[in-house]
């Protein structure tokens, strides 16, 4: 058996363990990555960016079925070349993932495709796929293993009638029907996409509403989009189980207690997702403490209660998005190195590439409330925004959240065409601590979407200009 010794082990090369390598390498951390599956882990395989080349594809084809209402006369309708799609797709994932390894030996950092397994908190057998294994000693230990979509006991994955949201990326064609269990960003978000390319979607939420725990007047916009987009959105709707009747799958619901049947070609799942800590890679030989939920325990150091192993990123407490684990494994790796860093972002700002988008950062207006802050609320309507208009995308608005008696800026939302794009000039202003009149004051160049925040900040301030103040 082949051993080595280094400095640190990161087990998982997704966006939080790919750049825990690199920094650790820039830093001169002897380390070696160690990667299961596919470098770049479920984010840049089948997650974020294949779900949103598939969203900008299905945002054109959208388009261009209105291009009439902006005087673009199309010859004939525009029609959809689906195997040309996902290898375009593929394309797209492969120019990302394949520069992950390149990245990591430029920086010093080794680079091992295998099954990693705790022997003790110090030692770690890899299992190749070639079925030798690597015996690795190491004086630290990042565990960035990612999650996995969690399985209804009902609804059995198969890879053909029901899938997860990888297969939800890649089916072999559109589907006619599809029946979606979930109402969170992940459902909404391929939901859209699928109606947008002709399908006939059902999205089923067991709870009151859809994107919960996002500005609800945020998800209103969304919502009535869906409505117009033909989606059949059912709240209260329980799940119960499928079947196999004729030529497709028959789902049955429960819908105020009642039994409800709706007819698929295919059922997508995304109902969340779970932390992969479990199998085969041995935490329970360490003592590592997981959260009832299974996740990980960490402090602001991303340290675990086991000295010399850290974890990061969706298999570690907090929320689950790229851009944190990203932060985490940055932190981590500083940790690591011998600097005084920890995890202090003040916000982490959130997307739904839902139609039309949502993004946010800091506290919304519920919960703000419910701090017991009193508040100076500003909002501005895209559909007053010369850009917006120009662009024919005049769905949405921003509003800014501040203190009442400080006008300390508290939170930032925007639904509307490229709210991913300006939320982070929101986490910025929060980050750094401004008030209103920082935003306000900040001249914006016109015509542009980010003069929405600006005009939402001086309307919280009773000094809008494009709009009424009230």
């Amino acid at each position: 058996m082949a051993t080595k010794q280094v400095d640190t082990v990161v087990i998982g090369s997704g966006p939080g363990g790919y750049v825990a390598g690199i920094r650790l390498g820039q830093l001169g951390v002897k380390t070696i990555v160690v990667e299961r599956e596919q470098p770049g882990g479920v984010c840049l395989n089948v997650g974020c960016i294949p779900s949103k080349a598939l969203i900008h594809v299905s945002k054109t084809f959208d388009k261009l079925g209105h291009a009439g209402e902006i005087g673009i006369k199309l010859a004939a309708p525009p029609t959809i070349d689906w195997s040309a799609t996902q290898k375009w797709k593929s394309g797209v994932v492969s120019k990302l993932t394949g520069g992950i390894k390149a990245l990591l030996k430029a920086n010093g950092a080794e680079y091992i495709e295998g099954e990693a397994s705790f022997l003790t908190s110090r030692t770690l057998d890899v299992k190749q796929a070639d079925g030798s294994v690597l015996h690795i000693e190491a004086k630290n230990v990042i565990i960035a293993t990612g999650s996995r979509p969690i399985q209804i006991p009902t609804f059995k994955y198969d890879g053909n009638r029901v899938v997860d949201s990888s297969g939800g990326l890649a089916f072999p064609e559109i589907p006619k029907r599809l029946v979606v269990v979930g109402g969170g960003y992940i459902g909404i978000e391929l939901g859209t996409v699928y109606a947008k390319l002709g399908s006939k979607v059902t999205v089923l939420e067991a709870l009151p509403g859809i994107l919960t725990g996002i500005d609800p007047e945020c998800v209103q916009v969304v919502a009535r989009k869906l409505k117009k987009l033909g989606v059949d959105v059912l709240t209260g709707a329980k799940a119960k189980g499928w079947e196999e009747r004729g030529d497709c799958a028959v789902v049955t619901v429960e819908i105020d207690g009642k039994p409800v049947t709706i007819d698929a070609d295919k059922i997508l799942i995304t109902v969340g997702r779970r932390p992969n800590t479990d199998g085969t890679l041995g935490l329970d030989k360490l003592g590592v403490k997981l959260d009832a939920k299974g996740f990980v325990i960490t402090d602001r150091r991303q340290q675990t209660n086991v000295p010399g192993v850290y974890a990061i990123g969706d298999c570690a407490t907090g929320i689950m998005l790229a851009h944190k684990a990203s932060k985490e494994g940055e932190v981590v790796a500083e940790v690591i190195a011998g600097k005084k860093t920890e995890m202090d972002a003040r916000v982490i700002p959130y997307v739904v590439f839902s139609d039309p988008e949502i993004a946010g950062c800091g506290l919304t207006e519920a919960e703000a409330k419910a701090a017991g802050r009193k508040l100076k609320v500003g909002k501005y309507p895209f559909a007053a925004l010369g850009r917006a208009l120009s662009v024919n995308e005049t769905d949405g608005f921003a509003k800014v959240i501040a203190d009442a008696e400080t006008e300390e800026v508290l939170g930032v939302h925007v639904v509307g065409g490229a709210a991913s794009d300006l939320v982070s000039e929101a986490a910025l202003a929060i980050e750094m601590g401004a008030f209103l009149h920082d935003i306000a004051l900040t001249v914006h160049p016109h015509p542009t979407l980010p003069e929405a925040i600006m005009e939402a900040a001086k309307h919280a301030l009773g000094e809008a200009i494009h709009v009424i103040n009230k």
